[in-house]
Order: structure tokens, then sequence, then C-alpha cells
């Protein structure tokens, strides 16, 4: 039966962890990455939809190397998030899928991370400090300990329970020492690279707590008024790359008191696709501190879904749907 015969699936939380893992996220974000820079793909910024008690999020994406079109929708209320990922056939426009898609994001914004520290960040980096605990948080670190032969981790959070059993959590997983620091400056303080994973609308840690030579992983604001790290951070950064620079115009609150400032302007940054394609350098020298900024692209959940929708295939696992 050809692919786009076949009935739409509808894939579970469950049914994408167990298809879908780090290494394999990295891989097909890094083609993302390459196709975006080759015009076959395209990505739709987020939108928002609000009124009282709830936002509706909704991206999409098209990604012609796919043969596939889709969305990404969520909805955010104070007790919780909940995400879908839907794809169609370019050439039939039947739904080939509709994916609960929490898991499917943490692995897709963490293998950003991983494409972005693999070109960006020293290769002799061995130690990250992380801020923040949550979801967000261990896939990031999952995905840099993948690209990187980490030696120690030093976590920071709000409170010592969460930073603690992050610590214990984690350290089994990448099989490295894994420590609970207690001020965000221990965290970032002679660091190769650095993790901002946090839901802080101001900023985290001191920028000038910033060793020469750090790679900073920011990934924590989406908002134009949320910032998560500070105006010293972006001026001691010498190579900022976004995962997309038109998204971050319209989401990436933690440039806008620099620009404001005259500390850096959007002309100066890079496309994460062309450091890539090699069309750009992420770091010309091991002394620069060097700045990913993700926001989430949905042509990335797009081109996720399309390996996890061949593997459930192969598995036999997802529930059809009745259309």
């Amino acid at each position: 039966m050809d692919a786009s015969d076949r009935p739409a699936l509808y894939l579970t939380e469950q049914d994408v962890g167990e298809l879908m893992d780090v290494e394999s996220s990295i891989e097909v974000v890094e083609e993302v990455f390459r196709r975006l820079a080759d015009d076959q793909a395209t990505n739709v910024p987020r939108r928002r939809a609000m009124t009282q008690g709830i936002c509706l999020h909704t991206m999409s994406a098209a990604a012609e190397y796919l043969g596939l079109v889709g969305w990404k929708a969520y909805t955010t209320t104070k007790d919780a998030a909940r995400f879908h990922v839907a794809v169609y056939d370019n050439s039939s426009g039947r739904m080939r899928a509709l994916i609960e898609a929490d898991y499917l994001g943490q692995l897709r914004t963490g293998a950003a991370t991983g494409v972005a520290t693999d070109y960006m960040a020293r290769a002799d980096s061995s130690v990250v400090g992380i801020l923040g605990s949550g979801k967000q948080a261990r896939t990031q670190l999952r995905a840099v300990c993948h690209v990187r032969k980490i030696s120690r981790v030093e976590v920071y959070s709000r409170t010592d329970e969460r930073r603690t059993d992050f610590a214990e959590e984690m350290a089994e997983y990448c099989a490295t020492d894994i420590a609970p620091v207690r001020t965000p400056e221990q965290a970032t303080a002679e660091k190769d690279i650095v993790i901002c994973a946090t839901s802080s609308k101001v900023p985290v840690f001191d920028g000038r707590a910033l060793d020469e030579g750090t790679h900073i992983n920011a990934i924590g604001s989406n908002f134009l008024n949320k910032a998560e790290i500070d105006l010293a951070a972006i001026r001691r950064a010498d190579s900022i790359v976004c995962d997309s620079v038109e998204q971050c115009r319209l989401e990436a609150g933690d440039f806008v008191p620099a620009i404001e400032a005259g500390v850096t302007d959007w002309p100066l940054m890079h496309e994460l696709a062309d450091v890539v394609t090699g069309r750009q350098t992420g770091r010309a020298t091991a002394e620069q501190v060097t700045l990913f900024k993700s926001v989430g692209l949905a042509i990335e959940d797009i081109a996720m879904a399309a390996t996890i929708i061949e593997r459930a295939a192969e598995a036999g696992l997802g529930q059809p749907l009745p259309f």
C-alpha cells in the first residue's frame, strides 16, 4: 500500500517515546537546517490566540523534501500544556498522522541545541552548567552529552530538591558527574557550555560570570516580554546564531534590551541553517563566546513526525483514525 493511501494514525506520547530517541532527533533536526538553507523547507512562525485562562499557540511548515506539510498546535493554561502535531501528504492532501507532541517537542528542542552545540562549542568542551531542571532541561542536557564528551555538569534551579533530583537522574543517563549548585553564577562560571532552559521572565544569571570560550544555549523564552539571559551576556557574545532570525524577531525577548541599547542588531545575527551548511561560521576562535538562541520551529516538529510515522508503520504502533 502506498504511504499516502494508508489510514491516518493517532500516535500517543507513549508511542513517541518508544519510536524516537535523542540521537535520531539530532540527525533529523540537522537535516532540517540543511534543507532550510537549500529552500526545500518552509517554516511559518508561531501565532497565538488568547482569551481568559487559555492561550492557543499554532505554527506550521512545509517540507518539500519529505513530501509533507503540517502544523503544531498547543494550549497552555495555568494547570497544563497540551500539544499535538498533524501532518498531511503533499500530493493527496490526506492526513497522515495526528500525534501527541509533548515529548516530541522536548526531543526536537534538545536536538536543535545538540546541532548548534556541535557546530558552535569548542571541540574540547567538557564542563557544562545548566539553569533549569524541568523536562526541557533533561533533553537539552542529553543532546549536549551526545555531541560532546562531558565530564562534569553543574545544575542550578530554584529549589534544592529539584536540582538534587535532576542531578541524580541525569548522572545515570549521561554517565557523568552531575552536581547541584546553590547559585546561578556557580552554574555559569568556568563552564565550556551553559544551557538556559527556564520559565523565568527575567535574566537568571549575570553574564559577567561567563568565561572566554563559553558556548551558551538559550531556549527558555519565546515571548518578547521574557528574557532569561541578560544584557551582559549578549554583550559578551562574539557570535549570535538563531534557529530562525525571522521568528526570533517576533519572540526572542532575550534580545530586546540589547537591541534597544545598541549592543547588537538583527543583521549581525546568523541563521543556524547557514552555520550547518558552512555559509557562516558559528565560532571563529577558541576564545570567542558564542550564543545559540532557540525559540522552536514547526519545521522541526514536522520532520520529527515524518520519522515517527515511518517507524510506527514498521513497528505496528498507532491507532487508525476514521478518515
